[in-house]
């Protein structure tokens, strides 16, 4: 196989989800900026959708690649923390929940990038957790309850605080068990670290 054909084997159904998922991004902040939560919620909500349908399509399609493992979850966290940022500004979310999303995120990313050129292989070392997925599904929900509560004038208090307690329990858990992955996979005594285990793809 060429290397021409593997960059062509990349640009699949799911990946193609997974960048129009990044191409969201940029109309949820206009909409924000434009106080047109309406249109806000539904582009989350189209992007969340995608989340859901890139992995599934997948499996069913058997078009799993390297590319797809490494910008699904980057996607996640453009969204994600784009999102958060958006929130936290109109202060309809605690400032320090958005600074702990974004600081994990930041975290694993730079964490990731130190551990690749050091010469580890992160592919082989790093697996998705449950607690983890937990996370981001508790953070999609989250950011959608509060769009939908602005955008159609209702108020579910009870809902919101459960998750931002949710949120903010699992996302410290697995962003304090990603950095102690890490110190376990950084290179000691001129070797590199790695974890038993494949790897199926890097969601965090």
């Amino acid at each position: 196989m060429t290397a021409a054909s593997v960059r062509e084997n990349n640009w699949t159904i799911p990946n193609l989800l997974t960048v129009s998922r990044i191409l969201m991004t940029p109309g949820i902040v206009m909409a924000f900026a434009d106080r047109r939560f309406d249109i806000a919620w539904v582009l989350f909500a189209a992007a969340g959708l995608t989340d859901a349908l890139d992995g599934l399509l997948a499996r069913i399609l058997r078009q799993r690649s390297n590319f797809g493992a490494m910008l699904d979850p980057l996607a996640d966290k453009i969204l994600l923390d784009t999102s958060f940022v958006c929130l936290a500004l109109q202060d309809w979310i605690p400032s320090w929940l958005a600074v702990l999303v974004v600081s994990r995120d930041v975290f694993i990313v730079g964490g990731l990038a130190l551990l690749q050129y050091s010469g580890v292989d992160v592919k082989r070392g790093i697996r998705p957790v449950w607690f983890s997925k937990c996370a981001t599904l508790a953070q999609i929900l989250l950011v959608l309850l509060i769009m939908v509560e602005h955008s159609l004038a209702v108020d579910y208090p009870a809902s919101r605080l459960g998750l931002v307690g949710t949120v903010a329990l699992l996302t410290a858990v697995s962003g304090v068990y990603y950095v102690n992955l890490g110190f376990r996979m950084a290179p000691h005594n001129g070797t590199n670290g790695h974890s038993d285990g494949g790897h199926d793809g890097n969601r965090h």
